[in-house]
């Protein structure tokens, strides 16, 4: 997958992210189904977290003058929501409740850093040359940790349905 066709899946996947935030109350937004289920402003602030996260492991990995000859992962499993995946700790939400623009200004803000940064790489393939740890994958190529991050939202667009469902 070249770095053109995901930065259209990053944007395609945060077009639809915040179309089905902008439909949403306050209260629609930090209201819980239970104690051990995040609110839609807690996913969200899990996925600008994460963004964040992300951010840091690919600078480290773009630094590494080493070649990496690792497999791609098979991330797509993350769109198996019958899988349950527990966030590691430095990416968790805070139980503060969080007002809809607070909400989008922070995507926003996340994104912006990822493409200032994807746009500082010269030569997109050193994307797919070099690798960075993942709490979940372990090596993986910084392609795939792209890949992934698009993966990533979709699973919580998902999780976002099922707790409107629910609400």
């Amino acid at each position: 997958m070249e770095l053109q066709e995901i930065n259209q899946q990053l944007k395609e996947t945060r077009v639809e992210l915040l179309g089905i935030l902008t439909s949403l109350s306050g209260d629609q937004l930090n209201q819980q189904k239970d104690l051990n289920s995040w609110s839609i402003s807690q996913v969200c602030q899990h996925l600008y977290i994460t963004e964040e996260l992300y951010i840091v492991a690919i600078k480290k990995g773009l630094r590494s003058k080493e070649e990496s000859y690792i497999e791609n992962k098979p991330v797509e499993f993350l769109l198996d929501r019958s899988k349950k995946l527990e966030a590691p700790d430095i990416a968790k939400p805070t139980d503060e409740f969080l007002e809809y623009q607070e909400i989008i200004e922070k995507l926003n803000n996340s994104r912006q850093k990822l493409l200032e940064l994807l746009n500082t790489v010269e030569d997109p393939s050193v994307l797919s040359r070099r690798h960075f740890i993942h709490p979940v994958f372990k090596e993986m190529l910084l392609m795939d940790w792209l890949k992934s991050l698009y993966l990533h939202e979709q699973r919580h667009i998902k999780q976002i349905k099922e707790i409107i469902d629910g609400l």
